[in-house]
């Protein structure tokens, strides 16, 4: 079968991408404005890029669509303008073998399939995507969640391995951007007197937070079945504490940082491994954040009361090295709270003895490491300004590169440069489920209340928490 060209289209594309799902939220809210950034930067050079969906749209609503999204990304330039004019839309069914064929005919030199669809539709499209020759470097990029459970990621890596290698899958986490990885690498590794402090001899616990302002945003068709636990922290929050408990690689490339990040996986299980007290897990009831009066949870448009889905998980964790052995790792995420915080905070240990005479000290010192925006916090005790013997804390702030691209920028990039670091390694998803896991059954056998707090409740540090 051959598919007509359009006149517009450049007939020596170097790469195309294929977008399955174009006309979806995140293909327009995220993916296309990191698009329009990579590309406005110099990168994606003599892109094709080829939307598909069931929808039944034409060309020009599609170039509409990119850029209009480009625009929003304030990507401008001759590069830009000439993967408007040349992006496709072709519309199909991406579980029928037929229509991916047809899809891929459409495609120009390397090229990348990125699924900008629900999980379950996903696992679908790779199964039709089995019954085709794929082209040679075919490179597949897909969202999380991967899989439902340690043996469905485990199934979803198999099915993949038999369409490319596994160096050819690309599972995103725009969480790690290259600049926060960077970050965190460069912050550890390149600062001795830093470096030296940050093991269980001398830090008392690690908090790893995403509470957000947004409440659902009208994504309950996929939040609803997944809640706080698989949305953030299965996903996200252990990709972050990985780079934060890992040794150091060896290089920056990519083998080396996610053999080290899959090493702390493989050690990190609840704490006790009772996850009954050491988690919890709570929904937003009708509130108020910026003025803005935000109905329960349960009212929200397309959620089902019985399904018991937390707005709010928290579970604390073991990682068993000698570096960290003894320290909690608590990883927590929330919607709808008073305001956006998302960071990491080392808590040291108090000194062993502070000389008698001094006085109001009872803060310990903290590293914050921020994100979106990245920015390094030290919380320190110093003398005061009137009586040398009265301590007062302080915090010392620093403002850390946000790199040249938003996330799905840096993702992209690294999907067309051939570089799977950003990218979530098939055993590591596994490892994932494999710890929250055991926290899930805890929940499904009612062993944690389902706590409530009202929409536009004050930060959850303020909250009871396990012990």
């Amino acid at each position: 079968m051959t598919t007509e060209r359009s006149a517009s289209e450049p007939g020596d594309a170097k790469q195309t991408l294929l977008i399955l799902g174009a006309t979806g939220d995140l293909t327009a809210r995220l993916l296309l404005p990191g698009l329009g950034a990579l590309v406005a930067g110099g990168g994606g050079e003599r892109l094709l890029l080829v939307g598909s969906a069931t929808a039944g749209w034409d060309d020009d609503r599609w170039r509409r669509r990119v850029g209009d999204s480009f625009t929003a990304a304030n990507a401008k330039g001759a590069q830009v303008d000439a993967v408007v004019r040349a992006a496709r839309y072709l519309e199909a069914d991406v579980t029928v073998t037929d229509d991916l064929r047809r899809l891929l005919e459409a495609c120009q030199g390397r090229v990348a399939i990125f699924f900008a669809l629900p999980p379950a539709v996903t696992v679908q499209a790779c199964q039709a995507l089995a019954g085709i020759e794929l082209p040679e470097h075919t490179r597949l990029v897909l969202e999380k969640p991967f899989g439902t459970g340690a043996a469905s990621a485990a199934a979803l890596n198999d099915l993949l391995a038999r369409l490319v290698p596994e160096d050819q899958v690309y599972r995103v986490d725009h969480y790690l951007g290259m600049s926060t990885v960077l970050n965190i690498v460069g912050l550890r590794f390149a600062n001795r007197m830093l470096e030296s402090v940050l093991n269980g001899e001398h830090v008392h616990s690690i908090d790893v937070v995403f509470d957000e302002s947004l409440a659902l945003e009208g994504r309950a068709g996929y939040y609803d079945r997944a809640g706080a636990l698989v949305d953030m922290i299965q996903s996200h929050s252990l990709q972050v504490l990985a780079l934060l408990a890992m040794e150091a690689p060896s290089t920056l490339e990519a083998r080396d940082v996610r053999d080290a990040k899959a090493a702390v996986l493989r050690a990190t299980h609840v704490w006790d491994d009772d996850p009954a007290t050491w988690s919890r897990r709570a929904r937003y009831t009708a509130g108020k954040i910026d003025g803005r009066a935000l109905p329960s949870y349960v009212d929200e448009e397309g959620v089902d009361p019985g399904r018991q889905t937390e707005t709010f998980a928290e579970v604390v964790l073991a990682v068993d090295t000698w570096r960290w052995a003894g320290v909690r790792f608590r990883v927590r995420a929330g919607k709808a709270l008073q305001a956006l915080r998302k960071e990491a905070v080392i808590t040291f240990k108090q000194p062993p003895w502070v000389p008698v005479g001094l006085t109001g000290f009872d803060r310990p010192d903290r590293l914050r490491i921020g994100f979106d925006p990245d920015r390094l916090c030290l919380d320190v005790n110093i003398n005061g300004p009137g009586d040398p013997s009265e301590l007062e804390p302080v915090t010392l702030e620093a403002g850390l590169d946000l790199g040249d691209l938003p996330p799905y920028g840096q993702v992209l990039r690294g999907v067309f440069e051939g570089d799977p670091t950003l990218s979530v390694r098939g055993d590591t998803a596994v490892e994932c489920w494999r710890i929250v896991e055991p926290v899930l059954a805890a929940w499904r056998d009612d062993q944690v209340p389902l706590e409530e707090y009202p929409a536009g409740s004050a930060t959850s540090d303020d909250w009871p928490s396990p012990r």
